[in-house]
């Protein structure tokens, strides 16, 4: 829908007129947040040649033409007891925007939320460069956050001359400090408990440079994670049909993380339908509205308005049972009811049912139809909801040669509940290899007498690849929150890279006694 308004409002046309399809990715983690340029030059070159056109970019061009994360500027200032306890938190923050636009990333949320802290100033400002303007990219602004805090974190600690985790338990925030709400959920200490015992950090040494496998430096860091449980308006059209099928549209799209089959899966758990008999489809602009993939929401927003898609299909269902004074549903309300192997049926009592075919040919129907759509409830307003985890990392370090192996990452996560565990744990794994691709290797050389970026290839920009990837462990701790929606979903998908950063980073002071404050930390830093 924002690509098909965007060009709408370009053409000076009606929406209705503009017909957007996106089965599958199209500008992935970030550059899907808002059109870029390329759909309107693309529509602009069609309409030029009175044929279709298809925008293809040279290795080179993904590089500049869709944004990228900006380059940021952070200092922060803590101040605490001797026991450990926060006083204080200072955080500045600048990073760069282009001088056609102000693009920001300064909020800073987790300073505030994060640990309990009587004191707190964060101020914000963009800088204007003479740069391509930067975008979203993924956990934009968090991860970047999280860095400073949680290597300010790991220097207090030292400091202070107490554990790094017993550290962030001292100043464990049973309440978001910022508003002084309660969480809808939050099972982070669970997540230090957990993660600490998997990973072994019982057998942690504090000196730097203590602990060693041969001749190279051994450091185990950590730090935490958090992301903001979001939820949008949503909508979803369902369609059940009398021989145990359903069609399911919505028009958000899939960048990656798997929602074709998310969706699938609560449409077949509301509709009492196996996975394979739910037809889920989406990126069309002609199907309900919803809204861009992004902010780790879609599948809060997106399950919320299927479960009251279901519940229409359901309330639908009974009036029409509810014609028949004999029926075993008779004098019963929508709420006491579900669907289940192709029945209606009573929540508490399933012998009492009808058969959903049935019911549809009594009345002359092959199917029944419904619209939805969701938005945040009002109960939510009076709790903070996020998603929190815990990552523990060791690195190994050549001590002649500067060169960092991450050879061992455990990560928790408790993000409410998990609805398809596998395809989740991809996400957070790969949420650590991004991580580690931020700390080690990805970054962009600028000449800064032109603004030209001078390496815009995959031969010249080092991103992990498998021989830089080791034993990755990623577990969920699983949250009952039945304020955050009704499904009890939290965002994940960002959240799994969002302190893996500051883990190295402290992870390789701990085997250095270097603390590295500039990503990424590469071997010419080191030695």
């Amino acid at each position: 829908y924002s690509v098909r308004d965007h060009l709408a409002g370009l053409f000076g046309i009606p929406g209705e007129s503009v017909e957007v399809i996106s089965h599958f990715v199209g500008g992935a983690f970030g550059s899907a947040l808002r059109p870029n340029y390329y759909p309107w030059l693309t529509a602009m070159a069609a309409r030029a040649v009175g044929r279709p056109v298809k925008l293809i970019y040279t290795r080179r061009q993904t590089f500049t033409g869709n944004g990228y994360r900006p380059y940021t500027w952070q200092k922060v200032s803590l101040g605490a007891t001797k026991d450990g306890k926060l006083t204080s938190i200072i955080h500045q923050h600048a990073n760069n925007t282009a001088t056609t636009e102000n693009y920001g990333e300064g909020s800073l949320q987790p300073s505030k939320s994060v640990y309990v802290c009587p004191n707190v100033v964060t101020d914000s400002v963009s800088v204007k460069t003479d740069l391509p303007a930067p975008c979203a990219m993924r956990a934009p602004g968090v991860v970047s956050h999280m860095f400073a805090l949680e290597s300010a974190m790991d220097e207090l600690a030292y400091a202070l001359n107490i554990d790094p985790l017993e550290l962030r338990l001292i100043n464990y925030a049973d309440k978001d400090p910022d508003s002084g709400m309660p969480w809808s959920s939050k099972e982070l200490r669970k997540c230090y408990e957990v993660g600490a015992k998997k990973f072994g950090w019982s057998k942690r040494t504090m000196a730097p440079g203590s602990m060693r496998d041969g001749r190279l430096l051994v450091g185990w860091g950590t730090a935490t994670g958090y992301w903001p449980a979001g939820e949008q308006p949503a909508s979803i059209g369902v369609t059940l049909r009398a021989d145990g099928t359903a069609y399911v549209a919505t028009a958000t799209s899939d960048i990656g993380p798997g929602t074709y089959t998310t969706i699938t899966i609560i449409a077949a758990e509301t509709l009492g339908l196996k996975p394979e008999n739910v037809k889920f489809v989406l990126g069309e602009s002609r199907f309900p509205r919803a809204p861009v993939q992004g902010g780790s929401f879609t599948t809060a927003s997106i399950g919320s308005a299927m479960v009251g898609a279901a519940r229409q299909i359901m309330g639908s269902l009974l009036t029409l049972a509810q014609k028949d004074p004999k029926s075993p549903l008779a004098g019963v309300i929508a709420t006491d009811v579900e669907m289940s192997d192709g029945r209606l049926r009573l929540t508490k009592t399933p012998a009492k049912s009808v058969e959903i075919a049935a019911l549809l040919k009594a009345n002359g129907m092959t199917e029944i139809t419904e619209t939805h759509s969701a938005t945040p409830s009002a109960e939510r307003r009076k709790y903070k909801s996020a998603s929190h985890g815990a990552q523990f990392v060791e690195v190994k370090v050549d001590p002649d040669l500067g060169t960092i192996r991450v050879t061992r990452v455990v990560e928790t996560t408790a993000t409410g509940r998990i609805i398809n565990p596998l395809t989740s744990h991809s996400q957070e794994i790969g949420g650590v290899v991004w991580g580690i691709g931020m700390a080690l290797t990805e970054a962009t050389e600028v000449d800064h007498r032109y603004g030209r970026m001078m390496n815009p290839t995959l031969a010249d920009y080092h991103v992990p690849v498998n021989a830089d990837i080791h034993e990755i462990e990623t577990l969920f701790i699983e949250e009952n929150d039945p304020i955050v929606n009704e499904l009890g979903i939290k965002g994940m998908g960002e959240l799994g890279m969002v302190g893996i950063p500051a883990a190295i980073a402290n992870a390789v002071f701990h085997a250095t006694g270097k603390r590295m404050r500039d990503l990424p930390i590469t071997p010419d830093k080191l030695v």
